[in-house]
């Protein structure tokens, strides 16, 4: 048998390898112990002889052949013989064959009890590639034809039927039970390797989705404030050019921070941090036009809150401003951070949202409807719905409400969030 590499690090390859030689080397004992006196007993005919070493020279490499179609490699579909997902059925006549062979040979010879020794482990072999809710209506059939076989020859010889009727059917059930037991286990381990490679498959998609989250984070947030400053600059070039090449310097500076923030998030280095975003939430909506205020309590200055829910506020702070500039026509604009009984909140109020029939925004929140119905647009997977699945599940809330022209974003989060 040649032993193929699995995944490394698991123990699946050496487990393999002592279950192969597990099931083959206790059918390779029992069937040459079955025979051993009668090859080399003079008073056997040698064409019996002969006989018998054929038949245990085919059956031997039949059975190594087809235990090992039935431990396969780790990535080949568990439970089911070869690659293509069929039996080897031809080394699995030939080793039926052999045993045939061996067991006719004995039983011819009256030997009740070894005869069936060869049979049986054919038996729980190819029981291992039946389904599991047939493999024991197969060994029960096998044992009540062995039974039926060693009974009626030995009745007919005057032996002890009792005997030659219970050994070969025990020997089948017994022989079944064991190395159908050493393939359960094989099988177990082979599906938790699987599982493993699936959970690690989840991480590698998790984490391309967490990036794509920040690269739109980051890129989304540069490339509004660029637009709107741009926008700003065109119109400010025919009546006030300095104004406007001031705002132009600004948007060269942004779009160098942009490409500084996406290399660093490539690296995995860059982290959103709360403070960062409120100060440039309210330079940035101050330089849009919009009267942005700003409160800060003395608590929620010392950064009691640890650095990962400091992370998730500042997400939400940089979606909450992002909207505000892409969705709404706000002119004042309150942004709120205190600790209050062991909660960290984060309020972001503005007064442009527009109406339910007037915002076409997609699903990232800023207008009554944004954000809320889940509709399909840029901000997919990264707004305030998914903002809001964050913050659940780090123990928080996140909650948007709309009132009029009025619309509220309050994220809260425990002190002790990590």
């Amino acid at each position: 048998m040649r032993d193929l590499p699995v995944d490394p690090g698991t123990g699946l390859t050496n487990f393999r390898r002592y279950t192969w030689w597990s099931l083959f080397g206790v059918t390779a004992f029992f069937l040459v112990f079955s025979v051993r006196s009668r090859i080399t007993d003079p008073a056997v005919p040698v064409a019996a002889r002969l006989a018998a070493v054929g038949a245990l020279a085919v059956a031997l490499p039949a059975i190594a052949v087809s235990i090992s179609r039935r431990l396969p490699r780790a990535d080949l579909d568990p439970g089911g013989a070869d690659p293509a997902g069929r039996p080897p059925v031809r080394w699995l006549v030939a080793g039926g064959a052999g045993a045939v062979v061996l067991g006719g040979i004995l039983l011819a010879l009256r030997d009740y009890g070894p005869w069936s020794f060869g049979p049986a482990m054919m038996v729980s072999i190819v029981a291992m590639f039946v389904p599991a809710r047939r493999r024991w209506l197969l060994i029960a059939t096998a044992a009540a034809v062995a039974a039926v076989l060693g009974g009626v020859t030995a009745a007919l010889s005057e032996h002890a039927v009792v005997f030659a009727a219970a050994f070969p059917a025990g020997l089948v059930v017994f022989t079944g039970w064991v190395m159908l037991g050493m393939l359960w286990a094989w099988d177990v381990a082979e599906r938790l390797n699987a599982a493993r490679r699936l959970s690690a498959e989840l991480a590698i998609k998790d984490e391309r989705l967490r990036f794509a989250a920040d690269l739109h984070d980051i890129q989304g947030h540069h490339l509004q404030v660029i637009a709107l400053k741009s926008e700003l600059a065109a119109r400010l070039a025919p009546a006030d050019p300095a104004r406007a090449a001031e705002e132009m310097t600004q948007v060269r500076r942004l779009a160098t921070d942009a490409l500084r923030d996406t290399r660093a998030v490539v690296q995995g280095y860059r982290r959103v941090t709360l403070k960062e975003e409120i100060a440039n939430a309210t330079g940035v909506l101050a330089a849009a036009g919009i009267d942005a205020r700003m409160e800060l309590d003395s608590a929620a200055a010392s950064d009691l809150l640890p650095e990962p829910g400091r992370h998730l506020l500042g997400l939400v702070m940089r979606e909450a401003t992002t909207n505000v500039l892409r969705h709404s026509r706000a002119r004042h604009a309150e942004i709120a951070y205190r600790i209050i009984g062991g909660l960290a909140c984060l309020r972001i109020g503005n007064d442009g949202a527009p109406g339910p029939g007037t915002s076409p925004g997609p699903a990232t929140g800023g207008g009554a409807r944004a954000g809320v119905d889940g509709d399909a647009g840029p901000g997919l997977g990264t707004g305030l719905p998914a903002l809001a699945e964050r913050l659940r599940a780090a123990g928080g809330e996140l909650t948007w409400r709309h009132d009029g022209d009025d619309f509220v974003v309050t994220a809260t989060l425990p002190v002790g969030a990590r």
